[in-house]
């Protein structure tokens, strides 16, 4: 089937994805006079004498930015904003259709760190969270880091941490599936963008023996010129035997592959010289480093894909709704690495442990359990770390 062509053509049919549907409507003049002048200077009134009422009376309290500079479109790189707005109106369709969260696409006419930042806090006071998106590496690690400093909402960037999270929870299933512990396996990440540098971090959390990140020039390691500035930061905490070299040395002997990078890097031989009961993560989209039946040929054990046409496939989609669901829910002020830990083993929970197998190690997209696990989880944390300002509710 031609995806490609069907999407064109849906796109041109209904001329984007999503409308504005008012929850009210306006038959009379007392209905105006309610939602429009006079009645509105109430809440605006209330709002103006207690900011955080906000909350209480707009659409801030559901509704996300999805915000975009479109210069690392998944697939197509820098394209512009123009052209990354049918991937930014899929992520809100896909908000809402998951999790019940409203979201905007918002895509900016600038590739400026300081504008971006700056423009963002200027439409935060409409937005319950912000979620970063299709923002290329370095400049999504500053971005990011500077909004969740000078923001009082959750401010997210899906690339690198939906993608940590998704991975983390397969990981946790695989390893079981495998008989491996945390501590005695090493794991190679190919890739030192925004993606594989976000999951490193993450993954080093769940105390692995080694990981090595690797790019296109080769090892991350310490001594080496060509790294940027969070790469060569990464070097400090991974790599422990600073091996230099491309991913065809860096390969032998891990556990686990994991890949964020481009397709076709990987042969069955490379499989094959590593780890025994190896565990291989090909996520380039479409075409992964590697194709399943060619690693499970090299020797893999447990393969996992970004694509739906093969079994375990590692999707962010398994992530974000839920995240912003529970930090809304709460009206929590950060998304945490608590927080993200929390909803990797909520996603990973979701398979009991009898039904674990080689390729059932992650749960569906479309298991409608995923987001609300993942957001009980973030709630709860919320509370916990004191970074909640409402009680949870039962309904959203």
């Amino acid at each position: 089937m031609d995806y490609s062509k069907l999407s064109l053509e849906a796109c041109e049919r209904m001329r984007g994805k999503l409308e504005v549907v008012p929850k009210a409507h306006v038959k009379n003049r007392d209905d105006l006079s309610t939602l429009y002048t006079p009645g509105v200077a109430e809440p605006c009134r209330r709002i103006h004498a207690n900011k955080h009422d906000v909350y209480k009376y707009t659409i801030k309290s559901h509704t996300v930015a999805v915000v975009s500079d479109g210069t690392a479109v998944l697939g197509l790189g820098d394209i512009g904003p123009e052209a990354a707005l049918p991937v930014m109106e899929g992520k809100a369709l896909l908000f809402k259709e998951f999790g019940g969260v409203d979201a905007f696409p918002i895509c900016l006419d600038t590739k400026d760190t300081e504008e971006i930042i700056k423009t963002v806090k200027y439409i935060a006071p409409a937005f319950g969270g912000i979620n970063l998106e299709d923002i290329s590496a370095p400049r999504c690690f500053e971005i990011e880091r500077r909004l969740k400093e000078e923001l009082d909402i959750p401010v997210f960037h899906d690339d690198q941490h939906g993608t940590a999270i998704v991975v983390a929870a397969s990981l946790i299933n695989a390893l079981k599936v495998v008989g491996k512990k945390w501590e005695d396996i090493r794991i190679v990440i190919n890739g030192a963008g925004s993606a594989g540098i976000s999951i490193c971090r993450l993954l080093l959390q769940f105390g692995p023996k080694d990981i090595v990140l690797v790019d296109k020039a080769g090892a991350l390691a310490r001594g080496e010129a060509w790294m940027n500035p969070v790469q060569a930061e990464m070097t400090e905490i991974t790599n422990k035997d600073n091996q230099h070299g491309p991913l065809t040395e860096i390969i032998k002997g891990k556990d686990v592959f994991i890949g964020v990078s481009a397709p076709n890097v990987v042969s069955p031989e490379m499989i094959a010289t590593m780890a025994n009961d190896a565990i291989v993560f090909a996520m380039a989209n479409p075409i992964p480093e590697i194709m399943p039946d060619k690693a499970k040929e090299g020797g893999a054990r447990v393969v996992a894909t970004g694509r739906s046409d093969y079994p375990n496939q590692v999707n962010n989609l398994l992530v974000f709704p839920g995240i912003f669901k529970g930090a809304l829910m709460v009206e929590a002020t950060d998304i945490t690495e608590e927080m993200k830990i929390a909803a990797a083993k909520a996603i990973a929970s979701l398979i009991p442990e009898n039904e674990l197998s080689e390729e059932n190690i992650v749960p569906s997209v479309f298991d409608k359990r995923v987001a609300q696990a993942v957001a009980d989880e973030v709630a709860n944390v919320a509370e916990q770390l004191g970074i909640a300002r409402k009680p949870r509710q039962a309904s959203f």
